[in-house]
């Protein structure tokens, strides 16, 4: 007769053991994923503004004679990989 209250004591202690780390698990994880989220907005807006900004040098660039058409691609190809580096220690961060 003892050993049919045990069992499900037993079961029952198992169930709130395995119950109680399900809970706490998905918060955590929630948390880590918002803050992952966040760090590519920011690294997704400084790739922008380097895009916008190497357009702008461009359009700039190629109303001057002062450079041949290469060099002004060469102008923003430099300015755009500058941005994804910036983007890059954004998301280390």
């Amino acid at each position: 007769m003892r050993s049919m209250i045990g069992l499900p004591l037993v079961g029952f202690a198992l169930v709130l053991a395995v119950g109680s780390i399900n809970g706490v698990t998905p918060g955590y994880a929630q948390t880590q994923g918002q803050e992952r989220r966040e760090d590519r907005g920011d690294a997704r807006d400084t790739r922008q503004g380097g895009r916008e900004g190497a357009r702008d040098a461009k359009a700039e660039c190629k109303k001057g004679d002062e450079k041949t058409r290469a060099e002004c691609r060469q102008d923003k190809r430099d300015t755009k990989q500058d941005a994804r580096d910036s983007a890059r220690d954004v998301k280390r961060d």
